[in-house]
């Protein structure tokens, strides 16, 4: 299986570091793009296009920190932040735009109701994606 371009979308949770970690030994491969993106979620009482400053300086640090991630790795991301309403559409708009091979997203181990829970965003993603996703789960804890 080749990938030529891959997306990461990223949250500033632990299993980031992982995920990007997988995505650019995938890409390294085939010689991969491999973008990087943080969603800002806007919500419906502001205007989309709205400057949120301490949202946008905490995706600034969790872009970095991705970038370092991909440094450590030898390997070079491009990082981009997106704002939108809700993060699912933001990640599937982008890989449509992109053209990607292959979203690869990092899936923290939480829990919902004493269950075990993908949140909303995961199963968006799985449902509309127009490409191959890989899902990398942190271990229970």
């Amino acid at each position: 299986m080749e990938f030529h371009k891959i997306l990461v979308p990223v949250t500033g949770t632990q299993v980031d570091n992982e995920a990007m970690r997988l995505a650019c030994r995938l890409g390294k491969k085939d010689k991969a793009k491999v973008w990087v993106v943080c969603v800002i979620t806007v919500k419906r009482s502001l205007p989309l296009a709205a400057e949120i400053e301490s949202e946008t300086r905490k995706a600034e640090s969790i872009l970095d920190h991705a970038e370092s991630v991909a440094e450590e790795e030898d390997y070079e991301a491009e990082t981009d932040i997106l704002q939108a309403r809700e993060a699912g559409p933001a990640i599937v708009d982008e890989a449509v735009e992109r053209g990607v091979d292959l979203i690869l997203m990092g899936v923290p181990y939480k829990r919902r109701f004493g269950q075990f829970s993908l949140g909303t965003v995961v199963p968006y993603v799985l449902t509309n994606a127009p490409c191959r996703i890989i899902l990398y789960h942190e271990r229970a804890t």
